[in-house]
């Protein structure tokens, strides 16, 4: 099949700023015409082109997206870069917050021995996020550590954290593609968008080891709530930009 002028258009018509790119990937990812009238209905009707195809291109893999997971975004590579040149052979990290299990998959790839553990509070991230990070790594539904095993306390090198921080009143803001259709507690991240990353900073300390780090994705504005908050727990902590992405990342270790 070929992309029409058509398919364009209703696209564009419908606010695809890259219409054109997109009635590619659809004609691409269809098997007959019926099915690629079908996809386009749904990007037409507002789907996230994501959850359409199935899958979004991330740290050079693809990654699996189901209906409703929350789609990862270009940005969080700050993460998988950073995660990257701290972690060494053996080392064990966690993809907390993992939605579709992006960074794990992307820290699997690109990082030589490690052990894996992801988790997520949805029960349809987690479903996804097995399809992206086993039987390599393994995934766990929870609400954050608790979610993890037990005997993994102490002994965890590196966290690396997605969490949810848009501001409650914000979600309002956002585009419709991801208000619409992601779930909202992958989104809301309370009234500063910091709620949840200080949770994780109140209780990453028994979860490392000594001198282990936690990297958790942020905004520029947002990052000195961050800071504060691991700080407040007792860590050392500084922010890492990625301008190519425009990704931020907030790094704390403890003082040894």
């Amino acid at each position: 099949m070929a992309v029409t002028d058509a398919i364009v258009e209703r696209l564009r018509a419908a606010g695809c700023v890259f219409a054109e790119d997109e009635a590619q990937l659809l004609v691409d990812e269809a098997d007959s015409p019926d099915e690629l009238e079908a996809m386009v209905v749904r990007r037409v009707a507002g789907e996230p082109l994501e959850h359409i195809l199935g899958w979004v291109e991330f740290s050079d893999l693809r990654i699996i997206v189901e209906p409703g997971v929350f789609v990862p975004r270009q940005r969080t590579q700050v993460l998988v870069d950073e995660a990257g040149r701290l972690a060494r052979p053996g080392a064990i990290v966690v993809d907390l917050c993992c939605g579709a299990g992006a960074i794990g998959a992307a820290l699997l790839e690109t990082c030589e021995g490690i052990e894996l553990h992801a988790a997520d509070i949805d029960p349809v991230a987690v479903a996804c996020a097995r399809l992206n990070v086993e039987p390599e790594g393994q995934v766990h539904e929870g609400d954050l550590f608790a979610a993890l095993p037990a005997d993994l306390k102490g002994r965890v090198d590196i966290v690396v954290v997605n969490a949810p921080y848009v501001p409650t009143d914000a979600i309002a803001l956002m585009p419709p593609e991801a208000r619409e259709h992601e779930a909202t507690v992958a989104l809301d991240g309370g009234a500063d968008g910091v709620d949840v990353h200080r949770r994780i900073a109140a209780e990453v300390g028994e979860w490392l080891v000594p001198d282990g780090y936690v990297l958790i994705e942020t905004s520029q504005d947002q990052a000195p709530l961050t800071i504060a908050a691991l700080e407040a727990s007792g860590f050392s902590a500084w922010v890492e930009r990625n301008e190519d992405v425009d990704g931020t990342a907030v790094i704390g270790t403890r003082p040894l």
